[in-house]
Formats: structure tokens, C-alpha cells, sequence
């Protein structure tokens, strides 16, 4: 629902008078907090609501719910480029869903109304015969020429005669500029000339069976699983191989770009076995089964043996590699000029060998170009990599000095050119590389001293590592937009702590030449609500920054003790706690019931150095706990309030895997666990994940670190959710978890949702999480909802 200015302050009044008198706080009383001292065993005491007190906090939580959302305007602006590249509108949703129109010219450094927005819904409705009120106006489309408009409303379009502002209907323009398909899929770069090319990536082209060379006159295709080459005019075909069978047949065919030569593959298909989950609410009397290949840790994988087919001889000569039998048929590179080399990528099964291929064709010999080993593990799908081949380089991104730097390296003879970033920080993408300026543009987070590590701030730089040219400049996290033209871009950034902020700036040296706008937070600051809490304490080894956020209620004693609730995703493929602006978000939500609520990313998560991101090696059932503990020690050290006896955790996922795992391991500090959809053992759970962190061949840790193995040691207070249609974690590895405490002779609750998917459990998920910790850290029994208790 959305309240009107007056109805909302009614609210607020109506909803702080609801509250006990000793929890009736204001913002500021929050940022005072810290000066609450203890001396000697003094500890204060615990917040314990009665189950009336508890019972208005669940009715806040929901308004809020619903309410906060709507209190936060102009956190974002999506520009639409006008023919030329040169200007740009944008438009607001304020209160009341009105909205206003922007006309930005960067060139002049203008910012201005789009239109006379009364005049305009005027004439649209003495155009159309409809209601147009003129803040409702809500225009999808729109270009804007020098003495007219183009716009769209609906289904449609309108051209406007300015200064008079005529309407007559018409007919969307031939250079209607919608948002380009890179910013529709929340992509941050423009390409703006062909020396540029867009992120780097690896094995982005699929292949197929059939192949038309690049003179397009042969087809090469697959038959009855042998290789044949036909003219593409028509003609006979000619089989180049007769051994092919269908357990062994040949495919994955590529042509050379001169077309004399044929690369492919003998293959050894393998089936992914089969995982099965029973819709139990399906139509009829019968539940129906459902099944899908899912390959697990240890499975065999489909295997590559790579042939050379040469037109001239008509023979299949075997390339002398070993067969590829870990992620499929590789990408190849040829060298520019030259159809004799050609580059391929190869990461071995188990993660710690990543290798750049030569193979010679005329020889059919290869040899290693590039060869990165480590005695942990290689993040696979984080190595970048990208060839130039006018150029015959190839830039690599890679973690090998500990930390994820860019480097230029020679294609021919794989040697390093140069490193041309380098220090204690982390590249987060490359957004784009110019070829002709040779530049590199690319994200990165940590280089700035006195702020959050990972935060990301935008920069370009020289292929010989200098020239280093930031641009963005807040203490904050940004997101970038350029202008197609790429000569200027709109820089949008925030913090947890602070709403988002738009400017206009500059590329060639990322001078600011505006502020576009500045979130409207008014009606947030009303409810009493307050901002997340950047934490920061010292992790396992006392001197790596461990960083997380705490949520508090809106209003609440700082003379009592709240438990701590953590919402833990400790999977190492990123770092999860939010470093942007969020106008509201569950964590606070489950915080209006009394709790602190923390996210924190520990050792073993990605983003960091190289270090601190081993600590997941064949251990994940470490999650960063030690980190995490010690965090929340320091929290409590700071914030009396914050209460360490009282600890819950939850999860979904690896998440829900991390949260039963705190009970299990770590007992002594964690009371009360929600897991949903864990992948509990990570024998259950998909092989390209899984192996990635726990190794490859599956051993004994396997087993040790499996939560269904180390089941019987639960001491806290655990409920397990799953959907019975979770087809990316199997169902079973959260029913195998029951059945063995079952078995222990434990109690736990148990949630199964019929028909849900890989989910926290959705709407009554969530409402049963919260009366699970409402009862096990505040000892209170939970609203009686059939009987309408709220």
C-alpha cells in the first residue's frame, strides 16, 4: 500500500504511540549508544518483551513491510540517449507515483525540465479526450528535437509542437532510441568505436555439429558419428573417418579461417545420472515424478580426444595432448594471419592447474604457452583472458601474485610482457579494452587505504601500466553509465549508510561537471527507522579487517541486551554483505522484532587477496566462523546491547548449509539455526561447484565436513526448510540431514513446501523463521494466526 503525505505522518504517530514506552527511541539515541559503559561483571540486562510487546512488534514489522519501501525517491536514474549520443532524459517517481521529466546536455552542461509538464498534459488530453493529470504523466519513450516531441504514453505515440505544445497522434519514430541491450542486462560499459571490445570473457561461443568454413564453400558435419565435408553448393559428401560409433562417436567440429583444415573431437560421452523429486500437489491423485541428469562431485565427465582433419590428405591425424576430460570442448583462438597455430584454454579437473595451449597443425604437436599451478585451488571461472591478435598479445587476469591483477602477455611465446596492474587490491571486472589507445578500463575495490575494501571504484590505465586515470572519487560504492559516445558518464553511488547520490561527469579525466540528483530519504527519516552500521573487527590471525553491517530495531532500549541473529552466505564464489544503499531489506524487517541483526563476509570469501580466500580450500565447513565469532565478541565489546548468550544464525543454500553448520560445529557460541535448502554434504550437491572449493578426487574431508556425518552432535535449536521441487540442491541432502538427527534421537522442526523450488521458503517460510527465533531467543510463543491473533 502506499500512504499520501498526511495518512503516512498519522501512521508514524499512530505506530510509535503502539510501541512500550522504554523502547520509544530516537535516531539519535542510537548514535549515543556506544557511550553505555560496563565495569567489572556488570552486564546489562537482557531485553525480554512480554508476548503482548512482542505481538505489536510483528504488526510494525508487517506495516513496514509494506510502507518503508515507498518512503525512498530518486535512488537511480536510467538516462535514454537521444539520436546522437550527445543528450539525455530521465525520469523520478516521487510520492504520490507522480513523476518529473530531466533533459540533460552534457556538452553544455545543462540540466533542465524536459517540458512544461502542465502544458504538455494539457494538450495530451485535449488531444486524446482522456484525464491526463500532469504528475501522473508517465512517458515511456521519448525524443526530444530542438522544436518538437516524441513521446509514448501507453500504447501511444504523440508528437508535440513546441513553443505551442500541439499534439497530434503519430506513429513511433524511425530512430526511437530505447536503452541499449547491455544496460537492459545491468551491464555498466559502452563500446563506442570498433578498436573496442566489451568485457573480457572465456569460452563464450557455443559450438555445433555442423560448420560452414569461412570461404563458405564446405560444409562440415556430422553422420551416423563420423565426420564428412561436403561442398556447400551441393555435391557428394566425403566421410573422413569410419571409427566413429555412437559410445564413441566424433563432433564439435571448427574450420580453420583459411578453410583447409578441420578441428574436432573423438568423444566418450557420459551421461549426468539422474536426480529425482516428486511434486506431491501436482494435478490428479498422483504425485508425479520428476527427474534431470545432475552430475555430483566424482561423477565421470563427457571427454574430449582432439583430431586435426586436413582437407588435402582426407585423414584424421590425432592432436598429441592429453584427452580433455574436464569442461568440455574448448574455445579455439587462431593466430591472426596465420591458419598453422592455434591457442586453446584448459583448466584441469580439480582446480589447480590452468593452462594456455599451442598446437601446431602442421605437426599436430602442442606445447604450453602459459602455465598457472597452485597448491590450492585456481578460481576457475573468475580467470579472464582475452587475444588480440592484430597484436598477437593476450591480456590474462589472474590471481597467481596473491592478488587478482591484470597482465599482458606475448601469444606466441606465452611469456609476460608486463604486469600491468599491481598491489594489495583486487581487479572486480574489465569492462572494456581499446585496441587502438591500447587501454584497459576495469573495476576494481581495495586500492583506496581508508575505506571499505570492497567497495568497487571505476578506472582506465595503459597497456604498459601507466596513465592510471580513476574515475570516481566517493567513499562509497559506484555504478557507472556512459554516454554512447563514451565522452561522459553518470556516476551513481551510495553506501549502506548512505542514500545514493547521481553525478555527471567527465571520461577524459573524470571531472565532475554535475550533481544530477540526491535520494529523497524524508519519509525514511520519519519512520525512526536508522541506517545499517558499518562494523569492523579483527579476524582469526589479529590483523586481517573482518567487515560486516548490524541492523538495530527502530526503536529500541540501548540499556538492555538484544540477541544477535546472523544472516549467513558463506559461499566462496563472493562476498555478500550489501555495500549499497537499501530502503529497507529482511534483516531490518526481522530486527523490528527485537534483535540485532548482523551480515558479515569472513575468510574463505571471495574479493579479498588470494589468502584470504584459501581459507575455504577442502573447508567448507570452516564458513568463516572463527572470523564471524570474533566479530561479533568485538561487537558486543563495543555495543553491551548486542548479547553473545543469545545467538541465532540462518541461511539458504550454501547459506543453509553454513547455518546448520554453526550448530553443529560451533555450539558453544550459536543457539538457534533456520536452514533452508542447505547443500548439506557436498557429495549431494552439484560437481562444477563443489569441486571448485572441495578438490577433486572426493576424500575423507568430504565426509568430515558433511553435515548429515555430523548430525548427532547438534546441542541448539534447528529447523530445516525445503522445497520439494528444488531442482539446483537435490531435496534429499536437507532430508538426509532429518534422517540422521531423526536417527540421533534429536529434536529439530522440519518445514518441506510442496511445490517450491531453491527458496528460503517464500512468504510462509520466512513467517515461520521468525516465530521460530521469537521463541527460541526471546522465550516468547508466537501470534496465533489461526485464531487471528494478529
Amino acid at each position: 500500500m502506499f500512504l499520501p503525505r498526511n495518512r503516512f505522518a498519522a501512521f508514524l504517530m499512530a505506530l510509535t504511540a503502539a510501541l512500550p514506552a522504554t523502547a520509544q527511541q530516537s535516531p539519535a539515541t542510537v548514535q549515543t549508544a556506544s557511550s553505555i559503559t560496563t565495569s567489572g561483571a556488570t552486564v546489562l540486562p537482557r531485553y525480554q518483551p512480554t508476548r503482548n510487546e512482542m505481538l505489536e512488534r510483528h504488526r510494525k514489522a508487517a506495516i513496514l513491510d509494506s510502507v518503508v519501501r515507498q518512503t525512498v525517491f530518486k535512488t537511480t536514474i536510467q538516462p535514454n540517449w537521444q539520436p546522437g549520443g550527445e543528450r539525455f532524459w530521465y525520469r523520478n517517481l516521487l510520492r504520490d507515483s507522480s513523476w518529473e521529466y530531466w533533459l540533460v546536455d552534457p556538452a553544455k552542461g545543462s540540466r533542465q525540465p524536459a517540458f512544461d509538464q502542465h502544458r504538455l498534459a494539457a494538450a495530451l488530453e485535449k488531444a486524446s479526450g482522456t484525464s491526463m493529470p500532469a504528475a501522473k504523466l508517465s512517458i515511456s519513450n521519448m525524443e526530444v528535437g530542438a522544436k518538437d516531441l516524441t513521446l509514448q504514453l501507453g500504447s501511444e505515440w504523440y508528437k508535440v509542437a513546441l513553443p505551442g505544445y500541439t499534439v497530434e497522434k503519430t506513429t513511433a519514430p524511425a530512430t526511437t532510441v530505447t536503452r541499449p541491450a547491455e544496460e537492459r542486462a545491468g551491464a555498466n560499459w559502452g563500446v563506442a568505436n570498433p578498436n573496442e571490445v566489451g568485457p573480457v570473457r572465456r569460452r563464450a561461443r557455443a559450438y555445433r555439429s555442423d560448420s560452414l568454413s569461412a570461404d563458405k564453400q564446405q560444409v562440415a558435419f556430422i553422420r551416423d558419428y563420423n565426420v564428412y565435408v561436403q561442398p556447400a553448393a551441393g555435391g557428394e559428401a566425403i566421410a573422413f573417418t569410419s571409427d566413429g560409433t555412437k559410445e564413441r562417436p566424433y563432433g564439435q567440429l571448427q574450420w580453420s579461417p583459411d578453410g583447409k583444415l578441420l578441428v574436432g573431437y573423438r568423444i566418450k560421452p557420459v551421461v549426468d545420472k539422474q536426480v529425482h523429486y516428486v511434486l506431491t500437489s501436482a494435478s490428479g491423485t498422483r504425485g508425479e515424478l520428476r527427474s534431470r541428469g545432475y552430475a555430483q562431485p566424482g561423477d565421470e565427465n563427457t571427454s574430449y580426444e582432439m583430431f586435426l582433419f586436413r582437407m588435402a590428405d582426407r585423414k584424421p591425424t590425432r592432436v598429441g595432448i592429453d584427452v580433455i576430460d574436464y569442461g568440455g570442448a574448448p574455445f579455439l583462438n587462431w593466430r591472426s594471419g596465420n591458419s598453422r597455430y592455434f591457442t586453446f584454454e584448459r583448466t584441469d579437473r580439480g582446480h589447480q592447474r590452468f593452462r594456455i595451449m599451442e598446437v601446431d597443425t602442421e605437426t599436430a604437436t602442442a606445447r604450453e604457452l602459459v602455465e598457472e599451478q597452485a597448491s590450492t585451488f585456481i578460481f576457475e571461472q573468475r580467470i579472464l583472458t582475452h587475444y588480440l591478435p592484430e597484436t598477437q598479445e593476450v591480456v590474462w587476469v589472474t590471481e597467481k601474485d596473491g592478488w587478482r591483477h591484470i597482465y599482458l602477455l606475448d601469444e606466441q611465446t606465452g611469456k609476460e610482457k608486463l604486469q600491468v596492474t599491481k598491489g594489495d587490491w583486487v581487479i572486480r571486472e574489465v569492462d572494456s579494452i581499446d585496441t587502438r589507445k591500447r587501454e584497459i578500463w576495469f573495476q576494481a575495490s581495495g586500492m583506496n587505504k581508508n575505506e571499505d575494501p570492497y567497495f568497487i571504484h571505476y578506472y582506465r590505465i595503459g597497456f604498459d601500466g601507466k596513465n592510471l586515470v580513476r574515475l570516481t572519487e566517493a567513499n562509497a560504492n559506484h555504478r557507472l553509465l556512459f554516454t554512447p559516445n563514451r565522452k561522459y558518464y553518470i556516476d551513481q553511488y551510495s553506501r549502506v549508510d548512505m542514500p545514493p547520490v547521481m553525478e555527471l561527469r567527465r571520461t577524459a579525466d573524470g571531472k565532475k561537471l554535475m550533481q544530477l540528483e540526491q535520494a529523497d530519504v524524508s519519509g525514511y527519516a520519519a519512520t525512526g527507522l536508522n541506517y545499517p552500521e558499518v562494523f569492523v573487527a579483527k579476524g582469526r590471525d589479529g590483523v586481517t579487517d573482518i567487515w560486516g553491517i548490524l541492523f538495530r530495531p527502530g526503536n529500541f532500549d540501548p540499556s538492555k541486551r538484544y540477541p544477535i541473529i546472523e544472516q549467513i552466505y558463506a559461499g566462496p564464489q563472493g562476498s555478500f554483505v550489501p555495500k549499497s544503499f537499501s530502503a529497507y531489506s529482511e534483516p531490518q524487517s526481522l530486527a523490528e522484532l527485537g534483535f540485532i541483526v548482523v551480515q558479515i563476509d569472513g575468510m574463505g570469501t571471495y574479493n579479498r587477496s588470494k589468502a584470504f580466500h584459501d581459507v575455504c580450500w577442502k573447508n567448507l565447513a570452516d564458513a568463516g566462523f572463527p572470523d564471524r565469532i570474533l566479530w561479533m565478541q568485538a561487537l558486543a565489546g563495543k555495543y553491551p546491547y548486542a548479547d553473545t548468550s543469545r545467538v541465532g544464525v540462518y541461511g539458504t543454500s550454501a547459506g543453509g548449509q553454513n547455518a546448520a553448520g554453526a550448530l553443529l560445529f560451533h555450539p558453544g557460541f550459536y543457539d538457534a539455526a533456520v536452514s533452508a535448502c542447505g547443500c548439506h554434504d557436498n557429495r549431494v550437491d552439484k560437481q562444477w561447484w563443489n569441486e571448485q572449493w572441495m578438490g577433486f578426487p572426493v576424500g575423507k574431508h568430504y565426509d568430515e565436513q558433511s553435515n548429515i556425518t555430523n548430525a548427532h552432535k547438534l546441542q541448539g535449536n534447528l529447523m530445516l526448510v525445503v522445497g520439494e521441487a528444488d531442482e539446483n540442491v537435490p531435496p534429499e541432502s536437507t532430508y538426509r540431514v532429518a534422517d540422521a538427527l531423526i536417527k540421533a534421537g534429536k529434536d529439530f522442526e522440519f518445514l518441506a513446501i510442496p511445490g517450491m523450488g531453491h527458496s528460503d521458503g517464500g512468504p510462509y517460510g520466512r513467517k515461520k523463521k521468525r516465530d521460530f527465533f521469537v521463541k527460541h531467543l526471546h522465550g516468547v510463543d508466537p501470534p496465533k494466526r489461526n485464531v487471528n491473533e494478529l
